[in-house]
């Protein structure tokens, strides 16, 4: 017998690490009335001293969440970080104390109660996957609903870069390393604690169902993304030339996880053609000379979110073919600013082939060269792409916002 719906529509506590998916989830809920606090690491406002001096901090805020006082440790953010440099931790040491320094920090607001959290039912707690473990223990004993976010696709996603580095002749060494078994052990935990898993994709989906997770407890709630995107009027030449080439822009995590190994495979099958490689972000590795040095390629590093518009306009077309992703919110981005996609399979369902852009069959050198060569030669093809590269309902925060409803109801 299904409860009443008053028993499953209580408010909701999202905790979370970061500013991912610029917050929207706690966007969607704020917008529904149904979001009794953010509890997340920094929270900076426009024109403090914070957004001054540190950039990123500064990127730490969302107008889309005014009238909240989100409960954040800006300064005590800046000790953490700055005494495990004083340890020399890097890796998945690093990553694991600040996912464990952060999950104690809301362990203890959780324990100190939040105010209204208790109005109209059964509370909430949405927590991101490996940050939330110990407030997921809590809720879980004090009798609220349980929703752990899955920021990627678990341990299956792992076995996929593990087989791509393990093959890959491209980069001299990318950095990646296995993540501890105590990280997936208490991952699992997690999945355990949890009334409903939210992936973002069907790929992700797939891959916690081959890592044993039960079926009945993933749900698979698409991104939303409502950032106001520059879109523009795209003008493609009949014909590229040297000096007006195909400009393709690859802008993210710089790594072999993200495809780099392809996108420098493509550009040394395409040495003759009349086509750019942009590489925007932070470089996961060390790169040989040659792809360094090669005249398709240029390469920008990494550039704050409010620089990347620019790449976005001035692009033809945005190449995103990941190994292995829980979404991609990239490939939003790219069409809310008018910008055709070229994506492969593993990732979030955003683009139509032949519609909005181009789904390449296999994740390889040669699939992209010969998905730019296409581009290059069938004159209107990028020009039609564009028309119709644009958000639909899809991906609004209304139907967040409605997924999320929906999967404490049923």
């Amino acid at each position: 017998m299904m409860a009443a719906e008053s028993e499953l529509s209580g408010r909701w506590v999202c905790a979370q690490l970061g500013a991912r998916e610029h917050y929207a989830v706690a966007r969607a809920l704020h917008g529904s009335g149904r979001l009794a606090a953010l509890v997340t690491d920094a929270w900076v406002k426009p024109g403090s001293i914070l957004s001054t001096a540190r950039r990123r901090l500064g990127e730490r805020f969302h107008p889309g969440l005014k009238g909240i006082s989100p409960i954040a440790w800006n300064w005590g953010l800046m000790g953490f970080e700055l005494h495990q440099r004083c340890l020399g931790t890097e890796g998945w040491e690093r990553i694991i104390a600040r996912n464990r320094w952060f999950g104690a920090k809301v362990l203890e607001v959780l324990e100190g109660g939040i105010t209204g959290v208790h109005g109209g039912g059964r509370p909430v707690l949405f927590s991101y996957s490996y940050a939330g473990l110990e407030a997921l223990r809590w809720a879980r004993r004090e009798g609220w609903m349980t929703v752990l976010g899955q920021i990627d696709p678990g341990p299956q996603d792992e076995e996929v870069i593990r087989c791509v580095c393990e093959r890959s002749g491209v980069l001299a060494r990318d950095g990646w390393r296995p993540a501890p078994a105590s990280y997936w052990e208490d991952w699992r935990e997690e999945c355990s604690l949890a009334d409903r898993i939210v992936v973002n994709s069907r790929w992700s989906k797939q891959c916690l169902l081959g890592a044993g997770i039960d079926e009945k407890q993933v749900e698979v709630v698409p991104l939303a993304y409502e950032e106001a995107g520059n879109r523009r009027s795209r003008h493609y030449p009949d014909l590229f030339s040297e000096a007006r080439p195909l400009r393709v822009l690859f802008l993210g995590q710089v790594s072999l996880r993200k495809g780099i190994g392809v996108v420098l495979e493509a550009a040394a099958l395409l040495a003759g053609e009349h086509v750019e490689f942009w590489v925007v972000g932070a470089t996961h590795g060390e790169l040989p000379g040659a792809a360094q040095n090669s005249v398709r390629v240029r390469w920008f590093g990494s550039v704050t979110r409010g620089e990347v518009g620019r790449f976005y306009g001035e692009a033809d077309v945005f190449l995103f073919p990941t190994h292995s992703d829980g979404f991609g919110l990239t490939q939003l981005e790219a069409l809310a600013h008018g910008l055709p996609v070229i994506a492969s399979r593993f990732c979030g369902e955003v683009v139509e082939d032949g519609v909005n852009g181009l789904i390449l069959d296999e994740v390889d050198g040669d699939q992209v060269a010969g998905v730019l060569k296409r581009c290059l030669r069938e004159i209107g093809l990028l020009d039609g792409l564009a028309q119709n590269a644009r958000l639909d309902e899809r991906f609004s925060l209304q139907s967040l916002q409605k997924g999320l409803e929906q999967l404490i109801k049923e």
